[in-house]
């Protein structure tokens, strides 16, 4: 039976180092732009790519830059979750990373996926 939800949840475990952190952005921005409510939740080295600075070390053409997609995603009401370890791992402290990003841990997309949302993990 298929379900029908308004909500999107994006797991990224790549970074700044594979073109897959930008197709990731570019469907969570398709997301937005489809009237749902979307999640991502970064982990691993994806971490870096809301690093300051980071995310304009990398671009895979012909999508936009990495930072671009962040920012509309950002301006456009999406959320971005870090996960706590990953941040801390790497030696990242709250202000290191982008305005807007919310270090939290999985419960927070465990509680989208109780309410029904989708889920893509890249």
């Amino acid at each position: 039976m298929s379900a029908s939800t308004d909500k999107l949840v994006v797991l990224i475990t790549k970074g700044i180092d594979s073109e897959l952190s930008s197709v990731a952005l570019t469907i969570a921005n398709g997301g937005l732009t489809a009237g749902l409510k979307v999640s991502l939740f970064l982990t691993s080295t994806a971490i870096d790519l809301v690093r300051k600075g980071g995310q304009r070390l990398t671009h895979v053409a012909p999508l936009e830059p990495l930072a671009a997609m962040i920012d509309d995603f950002l301006k456009r009401g999406g959320t971005i979750w870090a996960c706590p370890p990953c941040v801390k791992s790497r030696g990242y402290e709250q202000e290191d990373l982008l305005d807007g990003v919310v270090i939290v841990g999985a419960s927070a997309m465990h509680a989208e996926i109780k309410e029904g949302a989708a889920t893509l993990s890249f």
